[in-house]
């Protein structure tokens, strides 16, 4: 006889006595399923306590990093967060009563004494984090203002249904703000905004992930240099693509994330509307570039008219729009990210914008091909990719369109190119782990690897599969070591398709500037020498992508 002793939830212990001619007669795989039955998930609710989220989330990630704990998340009590508890299975009965400004903290580990060291673990990590930060907290708005009468804007991160009342405080004492928070009610984001443009004040979010400000990094932002150019943006990824990118041979006056919703029809790109007036009354702009993924024509046909009321040079990359409807405003039309980059500097050097396929001669980017496709197996002939950015997944999938044909993902271009299931691939496949299916209860994939590493190795197991599509985002509240993360994985799933008698390509660029706490080339090194193909962009990673899965038969559909 063999006797096990599982722990449970709460404080019960039982005995569970297996026959041992069992043990030897079935695989490990049954034991291990009784060894993850029975686990330990521990809450505790900080009345009053309020946190900023990206610091949460980054606390979450290190407490899913201690031995033991399988699954951690510090968040605000709103509803929204409570029901990602209650969908990731963290949520218990002292949660229920949480409200929005108090702090849960949910922890489920394998032992009672893995949980209770996570546990006591979280004040410590707040305290740091606050630290790091080096900011004083004022408990109200109006302490804030009192304390700092010239600043002149306010970032909100509260939870969503105080946000709006907060913002419109702001803007009735005068200040630019920028909201971070979501959850904010439509009609309360239609207010807000068109508020701001009667007196003349940015509003940028909801849901205002990134923007710079006069060289100032807010939410999720790469340190680049100031210059000639401003950047409005409904795309978070697609603003730090651009601008990393700009950052090679200018610089950024602001760039000014509006929110993901702003340029749908209900708002009517009401904020994008005041970052133009903004950027157009700023001297040291001398050139605009807007981006989002393509709106409705109609929001698209007004802001690109506001646009050229600027009389500035306008540079539009609007993902997926047609060139027509951009080349009838007078702004130059960018087909990707790399490319509204790219004109806006020739522009801003006040030379003639051209499109760039690669920025490495064909003979080398042929030498890659080849190099990454002598050892595939018959069959294998499938693109997997896995972004942490929304607006990076949705140009990835308009090159790939173009090059190897439908792509499935579930935030298709196309309604028939849905996932049937989306924790499943099929054929060429791009997902957005940023999406609220994998977001819920857990810190967004720029700050937590484990999902995309998870992902990954199940995508290698596919014996279809020749190349693993990535990018990887550097930048204040990014992952301290995004390539650190991957290498791991990208090494283990190469192993698995080598045991196949195939070879996975790895391809991926890195979103990042030298000055950017991760740099640049260390990113780059690591993966390098991980034996990842690392691209200088993007877009130019999902044209080589295509080019491998194809062998080089997607050359001819290259412009």
């Amino acid at each position: 006889m063999c006797q096990r002793i599982y722990k449970g939830c709460g404080e019960e212990e039982f005995v569970k006595t297996i026959p041992s001619r069992f043990i030897r007669g079935f695989s490990d795989f049954y034991l291990k399923i009784l060894e993850v039955r029975f686990l330990v998930t521990k809450s505790l609710v900080r009345k009053n306590e309020y946190r900023d989220s990206v610091v949460l989330m980054r606390i979450s990630k290190e407490l899913e990093e201690l031995e033991g704990v399988r699954k951690a998340s510090v968040m605000m009590g709103t509803d929204n967060n409570k029901q990602m508890l209650k969908d990731a299975g963290l949520f218990m009965d002292e949660v229920r009563s949480a409200g929005a400004n108090d702090l849960v903290i949910a922890i489920d580990a394998t032992s009672e004494e893995a949980a209770k060291q996570a546990l006591s673990k979280v004040e410590g990590l707040l305290t740091a984090k606050e630290a790091e930060k080096g900011e004083i907290v004022y408990k109200t708005l109006g302490s804030a203002l009192s304390a700092l009468p010239d600043a002149n804007l306010v970032v909100i991160s509260t939870p969503g249904e105080f946000a709006a009342r907060e913002a419109m405080r702001a803007i009735n004492a005068g200040k630019h703000v920028m909201i971070f928070s979501d959850a904010v009610p439509f009609e309360d984001e239609i207010e807000l905004k068109r508020t701001a443009l009667d007196k003349n004040l940015l509003l940028l979010g909801p849901e205002a992930g990134t923007s710079i400000i006069g060289g100032v990094g807010l939410g999720f932002a790469n340190a680049v240099k100031r210059g000639p150019i401003g950047v409005v943006g409904a795309a978070g990824t697609g603003i730090q693509e651009i601008t990393r990118l700009i950052d090679v041979e200018s610089g950024v006056t602001h760039a000014l994330g509006v929110g993901g919703r702003d340029l749908s029809q209900k708002v009517d790109g009401l904020g994008t509307l005041g970052a133009i007036r903004f950027l157009a009354n700023d001297p040291e702009t001398r050139v605009i570039v807007l981006v989002a993924k393509a709106p409705a024509t109609s929001v698209a046909q007004g802001v690109l008219k506001a646009a050229k009321e600027t009389r500035k040079p306008i540079v539009a990359c609007l993902l997926g729009a047609p060139e027509s409807l951009v080349a009838r405003q007078g702004a130059t039309y960018a087909a990707t990210l790399g490319d509204a980059a790219a004109k806006a500097i020739a522009i801003a050097q006040g030379k003639k914008p051209k499109e760039v396929t690669f920025t490495a001669p064909r003979k080398q980017i042929e030498a890659i091909v080849e190099r990454e496709t002598e050892n595939f197996a018959p069959g294998q002939k499938y693109i997997r990719g896995l972004f942490s950015g929304g607006t990076l997944c949705t140009e990835a999938m308009l090159i790939l369109q173009e090059l190897v044909g439908d792509i499935y993902s579930n935030v298709p271009l196309k309604p028939r190119l849905r996932l049937p299931s989306t924790y499943k691939s099929k054929r060429h496949t791009c997902v957005d782990m940023g999406t609220e299916e994998f977001t819920r209860g857990t810190p967004h994939p720029m700050i937590f690897f484990k999902p995309r590493c998870e992902r990954l190795l199940r995508e290698a197991k596919d014996w279809e599969v020749a190349v693993m599509l990535l990018d990887n985002v550097l930048g204040y509240g990014a992952n301290p070591d995004p390539a650190g993360e991957l290498v791991g994985a990208i090494a283990e799933a190469k192993k698995i398709v080598e045991k196949s008698n195939g070879y996975l390509s790895v391809i991926t660029s890195v979103c990042g500037t030298a000055r950017d706490p991760q740099s640049l080339e260390v990113q780059k090194k690591k993966l390098e020498d991980a034996g990842v193909v690392v691209m200088p962009s993007n877009a130019e990673a999902a044209r080589i992508a295509a080019l491998i899965s194809t062998k080089g038969k997607a050359w001819g559909k290259l412009k």
